[in-house]
């Protein structure tokens, strides 16, 4: 199985390195306390033996044998009685066909295992070591010379329980020490591996939210360490990311916020155009149609035409500057225009519309009414507000404007009415907006229904205000601009 975690790895990695180095210091000093036990009791043989000769010797000096076997046998006892208590240990005498003369403790000789003694008849020195019941006892043989000569063989038992019982209290304090100290060293180690991975799987975590595009997320530290730094970086690298996205976001609204204003102004223009072409258009050809047959209509026909043509070409050099991004002068210069008038001229210009349209316009309008605007643009409202009304009226009705004074509030009041279906209530106010009428019943056909949101554009620019009513088939749209006051008046 594969892992894949940083803190199981580092787990598995320590618990690894502790275990094998424990298992091989624990063996090391085991080696080399059994090492040094060895040597401990070799030299105690060591020691034994040289006893042994000695003592032997000494014995056949003082009884004055020669070197001959046959008197081994005569100071076995006594030998063996004395070596007993110069060593402290049990001691054997045999002869050199292996028969035992004489032992200090001869239960302690009769066993099974006497390989020691089976080798010390062919001349070898011997010791074996048997453990039982946690006791630890060597039986050492050799054989024992005199001037050269070999007169029989010396044999030695003896425990050394104490050398092991102390080696085993070494062994063991060392076992249990080692342990605590790795056991410590490992804890440590998991703790360290703990401190340094939980901080990285925060992390991890935080960026796999970030990758699914959340990044509203930060990680909290309180460490002065690299884990700490990386983790302030992280936490500046994600703000500075919101904050382009954020910047992007709004740049991407600017775009849709410019795009949009710039097919609104272009819609706006592309109406604004179509109307005054229309209206030369259809002069134009009834003026074709009868000729100069009727001398007064055709002065005033031409004279239409060539009014809407300058308006025309006012409305395409107005494009141009704006398309060049320059500031146009002019268009928001203001002056007193009898607003009357203005209104009568756009209803005879218009009548031919409506004659097409199979409506007739009825003026009602007062002489005299003065506001401050620039003619063009009131135009543009007159224009507009009586085209609507022509296009949704219904078939063989009449197209009713009027405008007049009203003193108590000082405005011009101006209305432009038509008969036709009844509009709810809660579409009056929409019909102001850019598109209103888009893809419903009331959209004609080439119209973009921007209309009635310019005509609102320019009253509101004029500080005026406008709105509509419809009750009983008949639609009403009322506009009131501020009065200008002739002079003298008080």
């Amino acid at each position: 199985m594969r892992i894949r975690s940083i803190r199981t790895k580092f787990v598995v990695g320590f618990f690894l390195i502790f275990a094998a180095a424990f298992l091989l210091l624990n063996q090391t000093i085991t080696r080399i306390v059994q090492t040094s036990n060895q040597k401990i009791i070799t030299d105690d043989l060591v020691g034994l033996k040289k006893t042994g000769q000695g003592y032997a010797k000494q014995a056949y000096l003082i009884h004055h044998f020669s070197s001959d076997e046959a008197y081994f046998g005569q100071i076995a006892e006594e030998l063996v009685g004395d070596l007993r208590y110069a060593t402290s240990s049990s001691v054997g005498a045999y002869s050199l066909e292996g028969k035992l003369l004489f032992a200090s403790e001869p239960d302690l000789f009769s066993g099974e295992n006497d390989e020691d003694l089976a080798r010390a008849l062919n001349g070898a020195t011997v010791y074996t070591i048997s453990y039982e019941g946690g006791t630890a006892s060597v039986l050492y043989a050799f054989p024992v010379l005199v001037d050269g000569v070999k007169i029989g063989i010396l044999r030695f038992a003896k425990t050394f329980d104490p050398l092991y019982e102390q080696s085993s209290k070494i062994l063991s304090t060392v076992f249990y020490t080692a342990l605590a100290i790795f056991a410590a060293a490992f804890l440590f180690s998991f703790l360290l591996s703990r401190h340094i991975t939980i901080p990285l799987v925060k992390l991890a975590d935080a960026s796999t939210k970030v990758r699914e595009g959340d990044l509203r997320v930060r990680l909290d530290t309180d460490r002065s360490d690299e884990i700490g730094r990386l983790t302030a970086n992280f936490n500046e690298m994600i703000a500075q990311i919101e904050n382009q996205f954020e910047r992007i976001e709004r740049d991407r609204d600017r775009l849709k916020k410019l795009n949009a204003q710039r097919k609104q102004f272009f819609d706006n223009v592309t109406h604004e155009l179509k109307t005054p072409l229309t209206s030369i258009l259809g002069y134009a050809q009834i003026i074709r149609e009868n000729g100069e047959s009727d001398e007064a209509f055709f002065r005033k026909g031409m004279d239409h035409i060539v009014e809407e043509s300058q308006r025309l070409h006012v409305m395409v050099v107005t494009l141009l500057e704006t398309s060049k991004g320059r500031e146009l002068h002019g268009w928001d210069e203001q002056s007193t225009v009898e607003a009357g008038s203005l209104l009568r001229d756009v209803c005879d210009a218009m009548a031919f519309k409506a004659q097409r349209y199979k409506k007739t316009i009825r003026a009602e309008i007062e002489e005299g009414l003065l506001v401050d605007a620039h003619p063009d643009k009131l135009r543009q409202l007159f224009i507009n507000l009586v085209d609507n009304a022509i296009k949704y009226g219904e078939a063989l009705s009449d197209i009713e404007v009027g405008a007049r004074a009203v003193p108590d509030d000082g405005t011009v009041r101006f209305t432009v009415a038509n008969r036709g279906e009844p509009i709810p209530k809660e579409r009056l106010q929409i019909l102001f907006e850019p598109y209103a009428n888009a893809g419903t019943e009331r959209h004609e056909e080439g119209s973009v229904g921007l209309g009635l949101s310019i005509a609102r554009a320019i009253v509101e620019d004029l500080g005026g205000t406008i709105a509509m009513a419809s009750d009983r088939g008949r639609t009403v749209v009322l506009a009131e601009l501020p009065a200008k006051k002739p002079e003298g008046w008080t």
